[in-house]
């Protein structure tokens, strides 16, 4: 695993900083990969830094929602039943994370993530 992060000026300006953090934080408020998808669909060609978070983010929504869904699957084999509290408690806290990384101009790569958007 090879770590894609794109040169970015030292430090990150403020705007980009703002940008990479709602794409990370806007899910919160009910708006899952839709989001992250204006963001980085807005800012990846301006912005690198912004472009890599948006995509990271999206990427992680995707990959929620496939969780959600496999754990909906599975609480006929009763484990779904502990997955459908766990994945999004785990979702939270990470979501935090990225978010708080981005705002102090850092990478953040989401862990137990599918990347489905690239570049």
């Amino acid at each position: 695993m090879t770590n894609d992060y794109p040169a970015v000026p030292e430090p990150v300006p403020s705007e980009s900083r703002g940008w990479a953090t709602a794409a990370h934080l806007v899910p919160l408020i009910g708006l899952s990969f839709i989001g992250p998808l204006v963001i980085w669909l807005m800012k990846r060609d301006e912005d690198a830094f912004v472009g890599y978070h948006a995509r990271e983010a999206l990427n992680f929504q995707i990959s929620l929602i496939i969780y959600v869904i496999g754990s909906i699957v599975l609480m006929f084999v009763l484990i779904g039943f502990i997955l459908i509290f766990v994945v999004p408690i785990f979702a939270l806290v990470v979501m935090i994370i990225a978010g708080v990384k981005a705002a102090n101009g850092e990478f953040y790569r989401y862990p137990l993530t599918l990347r489905f958007v690239t570049g």
